[in-house]
């Protein structure tokens, strides 16, 4: 990946990222398949100014769906959870 813009594919506005949010100072991102840990760390810390401690990624199959006859599949997705250094604060989202 070159582009940092391309690693982040957006906020993950879930009820548990607002509560890891509040308790452990950890934000949840969409990013792409095929970007690491460290493509991770390097943009948001670039796009945000905040340090990054650690960051955890999951990947996620699509699930199966049908509309009548037709069947087709949701993409498949991979999720980050970037946990802030200490004292760091990211508001993107705040007041929404």
């Amino acid at each position: 990946m070159k582009n940092i813009f391309e690693v982040l594919r957006g906020p993950l506005l879930t009820e548990k990222g607002t509560i890891l949010k509040e308790k452990d100072n950890k934000v949840l991102f969409n990013v792409a398949k095929n970007a690491n840990k460290i493509e991770i760390k390097n943009a948001v810390e670039s796009i945000f100014k905040v340090k990054v401690e650690r960051v955890t990624t999951m990947n996620y199959k699509g699930k199966k769906k049908r509309m009548g006859k037709h069947e087709g599949r949701r993409p498949d997705w991979k999720k980050a959870i970037v946990t802030l250094k200490e004292g760091e604060k990211l508001d993107f989202i705040e007041g929404v």
